[in-house]
């Protein structure tokens, strides 16, 4: 399988290792014609404004939106789940806005706030794990079609929606990338 990493800034290279260690070829996708032939696309932690930015400015937003749309498979963390919500709050930046979701940027603090926890999830084989929460957004709201795969203190950190799947955490830091093979194996299971 072919999985593509959104390389444009942010944390690209380690969801690059993460695909890897799942099994799929990563690729890093930095232009247009870098979306092509792609089975799958990791949208990676790094900052949500820069990212939708340069999405826009490299022509690439309306595209990778009409990709999606047509039904690639896309994994969105920190950044990356902000790029695909729908709403954020307090904020009109640009982003893709295609899953029902309203979220807070940096709702646990500043970059000094940063921690890790113990999830529960309802991801096979990753039943628990460690969440690495960096400067990480908050789902303050997700609509009737997002299910929700863990949470943490109420709210949700690990999310699906259609091919559509995201997190407020960064599990490209996690050994042994459980997330990412559950993302991998669902594509395949869904062929």
């Amino acid at each position: 399988m072919k999985a593509g990493v959104l390389a444009l800034q942010g944390d690209y290279a380690a969801h690059a290792k993460a695909l890897e260690v799942a099994g799929a070829e990563a690729f890093e996708v930095r232009c247009l014609s870098d979306l092509s032939g792609l089975d799958a696309l990791v949208l990676p932690g790094g900052e949500s404004t820069v990212m939708g930015l340069l999405l826009q400015r490299f022509g690439m937003m309306e595209p990778l939106r009409e990709r999606i749309l047509s039904g690639l498979p896309v994994f969105g963390t920190c950044a990356g789940l902000i790029l695909l919500a729908k709403e954020i709050e307090g904020k009109d930046q640009a982003r893709l806005g295609l899953l029902d979701l309203r979220v807070r940027r940096n709702a646990y603090g500043r970059q000094i706030d940063s921690f890790r926890t113990l999830l529960s999830t309802c991801v096979p084989g990753a039943e628990e794990i460690e969440g690495v929460f960096i400067r990480a957004p908050c789902v303050t709201a997700a609509g009737r079609g997002v299910e929700v795969l863990a949470s943490h203190g109420g709210f949700p950190v690990l999310v699906r929606q259609g091919w559509i799947f995201a997190a407020t955490f960064h599990p490209e830091l996690v050994p042994d990338a459980p997330i990412h093979r559950w993302f991998l194996s669902s594509i395949e299971a869904g062929r």
